[in-house]
């Protein structure tokens, strides 16, 4: 309602109370009579306010909405140029620099002939910063980013999905943008699935079509968290395929001490021992996590080293045999923790602990007295 009266949509909403009216008439009947007394009263406005007059090559974008629900098919991100850049890979740096410099530098490939990168699919696990990634890089070209709503386009009626579906693009395409197909897989899955409806399987066509066409003047950006779903055509007509990986232990531990933020200081003595317990976790995962110790500490219900216990408890159960003795030995060099409390923590038995923090030591002087004698 809010969005239809600041767009100026006075018969939309003229429609949509009307339809609220019929909706509550039986189950609250005195707001369905106030409801039509405001539509019998308030006569419709025949101009429009007094406004600052909008220069006649500016055109009014308003968003398009499903029509039966009256939700918007995309939402819109403009973040600043100095919008953090996301953790990534060493390969996604370059990649994703090459891709914006492309952008950026589009007369200059012009003049030989060429066009800039148009469509790239991001594919990984959830929670690797495919969303954040793309809002970076719509951040960096200086464009608004637009995410396909997939809630909104998939209407209940039959054939108002493509429709939907191709307003939206219709809409990002009148002027340049980067545009998000967030879980594609949603929407784009294979044609020889049998179990999808026919109105599926058009839109999989609608896609196929709007991605060989997208103008260089936009970006499409396409995103999956399972690419096995994906219609094989649709892989060939994206320029460019971007690979996102659960993070390394570097980046791990860059995102540590990132998520952190000023309560590093305090947490800091423990980045070996969380970089090892959230190996191959993702970055909305660790962010998660290390979000509920900040607050836990804020509030005095828990010191940092209770919440390192309790959370190494919980990922020891996880990890197989020799993970947790490497858990455990680490423990033991790290922190100023005794060799039992260590046992009770990670399940590893204190002789174990200790043979294996011999060998380690004994391999250490071992190495040591090599580079000595050489």
């Amino acid at each position: 309602m809010v969005r239809l009266a600041l767009a100026e949509q006075s018969e939309d909403v003229r429609l949509f109370v009307a339809r609220l009216v019929r909706k509550y008439r039986n189950s609250h009947p005195e707001l369905a009579e106030q409801l039509d007394l405001y539509l019998r009263t308030k006569v419709p406005r025949t101009s429009a306010p007094m406004r600052k007059t909008k220069s006649p090559t500016e055109p009014a974008h308003v968003l398009p909405v499903d029509d039966e629900s009256r939700l918007s098919l995309l939402k819109v991100f403009k973040d600043p140029p100095t919008r953090e850049q996301p953790l990534l890979s060493v390969d996604l740096e370059e990649t994703l620099g090459q891709l914006i410099q492309e952008r950026r530098q589009m007369d200059r490939l012009a003049s030989m002939g060429l066009s800039p990168t148009r469509s790239a699919i991001f594919v990984g696990p959830p929670g690797v910063g495919k969303t954040l990634t793309a809002r970076w890089v719509a951040s960096q070209l200086g464009l608004p980013l637009y995410v396909l709503d997939l809630t909104a386009v998939m209407s209940s009626l039959l054939g108002r999905s493509g429709s939907n579906l191709r307003a939206a693009l219709d809409f990002a395409k009148r002027s340049p943008c980067v545009l998000l197909l967030d879980e594609i897989d949603a929407i784009a899955k294979r044609r020889s699935d049998d179990t999808d409806i026919g109105e599926l399987k058009r839109l999989v066509t609608v896609i196929l079509q709007e991605v060989d066409e997208w103008p260089a003047s936009g970006l499409l950006l396409a995103a999956t968290n399972h690419p096995e779903l994906i219609d094989p055509a649709l892989w060939r007509r994206f320029d460019l395929v971007v690979t996102f990986k659960a993070p390394e232990r570097t980046a791990v531990k860059a995102a540590i001490k990132r998520f952190l933020g000023p309560d590093y200081s305090l947490f800091g003595r423990w980045i070996d021992i969380l970089t090892f317990s959230f190996s191959g976790e993702s970055f909305s995962d660790i962010e998660r996590e290390l979000q509920r110790f900040r607050r836990a500490v804020a509030l005095g219900t828990a010191s940092d080293a209770d919440l390192i216990e309790e959370f190494i408890k919980s990922r020891a159960v996880v990890l197989d045999r020799q993970a947790r003795i490497d858990l455990a030995v680490l423990l033991a060099k790290k922190t100023r923790l005794s060799q039992h409390a260590v046992s009770d923590i990670t399940g590893v038995s204190r002789d174990t602990i200790r043979k294996y923090t011999n060998d380690q030591q004994l391999a250490a002087a071992g190495l040591s007295k090599r580079k000595s004698d050489a």
